[in-house]
């Protein structure tokens, strides 16, 4: 028998669910402001799983680094979703760079009335 597929699928269950607690950690104590420099250490991450020596380690590489990748996306959400009051916000919030600071970025699309949810999500 080969446990190779369950022990990843068991693996990505894991640091999908915990990309949801961290992208909301991450935006609450450091701000999503630095989503970029996130996603470009999730992308390298991926990029090393190309040169690993063996299958389950550039598999378990590969799900971190993707998950992380995904996560950097989600950081200029999340704080969409705190600014509209679905999470908590940092006490020091305004002193806070936004991640969208000086009209550069990927945040704040306009919104269908769906609160939290840019662009990204109506189809």
């Amino acid at each position: 028998m080969n446990w190779t597929g369950i022990a990843l699928g068991l693996f990505s269950a894991l640091v999908i669910g915990l990309g949801f607690v961290w992208v909301i950690r991450f935006e609450y104590w450091i701000g999503a402001y630095l989503w970029k420099w996130v996603l470009a250490f999730g992308l390298a991450l991926s990029a090393l799983s190309l040169f690993m020596p063996n299958f389950m380690l550039a598999a378990v590489l590969g799900i971190l680094g993707g998950s992380i990748t995904w996560g950097a996306v989600e950081l200029p959400h999340q704080e969409e979703r705190v600014d509209h009051g679905l999470f908590k916000a940092h006490p020091r919030r305004a002193l806070r760079p936004k991640a969208n600071a000086g009209g550069h970025g990927h945040a704040h699309h306009a919104h269908d009335g769906k609160p939290g949810l840019g662009r990204w999500w109506s189809f």
